[in-house]
C-alpha cells in the first residue's frame, strides 16, 4: 500500500484514473466528497468486496485517513495490490487542495 498526501494525490490524478473509494458513512459523504468517488461505508465493505475488481487501482478515502487505512489493509489481505491511502483524508484535501469543500 502507498500513502499519499493531498498534493501528491492531486498530481497523481492528472495522469491516472483510479477508483476513489470513500469508506465514510453516507451522511458524511453527502457533506463533501472527492470528484468521481464512490461510497461504500466501512461497515458495509465486506458485503460489497465481490463487486470490486481486485486488479483495479484504488484510492481509499475517509475523514482523516484512519478508517481508510484500516480498509486499505483489509483490501490488501483480500488480494488487492494497487491501493493508495489518502493521508489526512478529505479534511486534509479541503485544507490543502479545495478550500471550497465543506468541512465537518
Amino acid at each position: 500500500m502507498q500513502q499519499m498526501t493531498p498534493k501528491e494525490l492531486q498530481a497523481y490524478l492528472v495522469n491516472k484514473n483510479p477508483v476513489i473509494l470513500d469508506v465514510r458513512e453516507e451522511w458524511e459523504f453527502d457533506i463533501c466528497k472527492l470528484t468521481n468517488s464512490i461510497n461504500i461505508p466501512m461497515g458495509k465493505l465486506q458485503n460489497h468486496i465481490n463487486e470490486l475488481n481486485s486488479e483495479a487501482s484504488y484510492v481509499m478515502v475517509c475523514h482523516h485517513g484512519v478508517r481508510s487505512l484500516q480498509m486499505a489493509h483489509y483490501l490488501e489481505q483480500a488480494g488487492f495490490t494497487k491501493i493508495i491511502n489518502l493521508s489526512g483524508g478529505v479534511a486534509a484535501w479541503a485544507n490543502e487542495i479545495d478550500p471550497n469543500m465543506a468541512h465537518y
